[in-house]
């Protein structure tokens, strides 16, 4: 994969750490499972978000441009980690969440503030209309003279993905390094960058290692178009000679619950079991309802004792203190 020739600016600390999970594998009975510490690297708490703005912020500089402008949810983790790499780089950042206007400003959208990212909250859950904000203020700084770099949801374009095309090239490089033959990844997915990446990795490299994303909102059907959409893009920015096939990627939504950012019961058990073993926080909108996932799925017997599982921490624990009320129970 030609990844050298590509725009990236070092953000962050890698290689990230694999780490082994023993007291969580024998509480469960199997299977063997890793821990791949995206929340620790190390750009203003982490995250796997970091990984995109490396490649994304890249750009943005060749391009010479001077502010950035990107969207999400109110505790996004992608905005707050733009925010803090544009501040790095000694560029503005200007971000549009959606949603209710909190009562009190914690978590991410805390951090955001901190960072003197320029933050606007629109009470919609619609990703046009954010756009068409986005759009907006962009044409307006173009107007003032100004040269802005827009980011969609989550980092998700070809070149996000590109970030984890090179992470799953990493997490083979530290398997192997081990001796460790993984069965199979497990992550939270959503706007589809983080899975597209790790996917065309694995498929790529013919490591036998399935992609099992999780649903943290959209539906299933949602999820793998996007995940497809960008792995067809991350192809041809990679000048590949391999193509996706839709039935490789996998993806369930059984563990969203009601709604995205609305922690689940399980979610919550979850959050509770991971620190109690092993010492890891987790957080209550990504990272919550995957390991949810993946414990469901021991239980069900999707995963035997002889396997091995690496669970993808992508981070976000800023946002637990936003959710300290549903937390703060048992």
């Amino acid at each position: 994969m030609q990844l050298g020739r590509l725009p990236r600016i070092k953000l962050t600390s890698l290689p990230t750490p694999l780490e082994e999970a023993p007291s969580l594998s024998a509480y469960l009975g199997g299977p063997r499972i890793l821990f791949k510490r995206d929340d620790i690297t190390g750009l203003a708490f982490g995250g796997n978000k970091a990984r995109k703005a490396e490649y994304l912020m890249g750009e943005a500089v060749d391009r010479g441009c001077d502010v950035v402008i990107t969207v999400g949810a109110v505790q996004s983790n992608h905005a707050r980690a733009i925010a803090a790499a544009a501040r790095r780089l000694g560029l503005d950042a200007i971000v549009v969440l959606s949603g209710e206007e909190p009562p009190e400003r914690q978590g991410n959208l805390l951090l955001d503030m901190i960072l003197g990212a320029d933050v606007r909250i629109i009470n919609t859950d619609d990703n046009y209309v954010l756009m068409g904000v986005v759009e907006d203020i962009a044409r307006d700084l173009r107007r003032q003279g100004r040269t802005p770099y827009v980011i969609p949801l989550g980092g998700s374009t070809p070149l996000g993905a590109a970030a984890f095309a090179n992470a799953g090239l990493e997490l083979l490089e530290q398997l192997n390094g081990r001796g460790i033959r993984a069965d199979a990844i497990v992550h939270a997915s959503g706007s589809g960058g983080t899975q597209a990446g790790l996917y065309t990795a694995m498929k790529v490299t013919q490591s036998g290692i399935r992609v099992q994303g999780i649903s943290v909102g959209p539906t299933r059907e949602v999820v793998t178009g996007r995940v497809r959409g960008l792995a067809e893009e991350l192809v041809k920015l990679l000048r590949l000679d391999w193509r996706p096939h839709p039935d490789d990627i996998v993806v369930t939504d059984e563990y969203v619950g009601e709604r995205y950012a609305a922690p689940t019961p399980a979610c919550l058990d979850a959050i509770r079991l991971v620190a109690r073993t092993e010492g890891i926080l987790l957080d209550p909108v990504y990272t919550g309802k995957a390991m949810a996932g993946l414990i469901d799925m021991v239980r069900r017997g999707q995963f035997g004792p002889d396997q091995t599982v690496v669970f993808w921490h992508t981070g976000g624990q800023p946002a637990l203190f936003a959710y300290a009320g549903w937390l703060a129970e048992g």
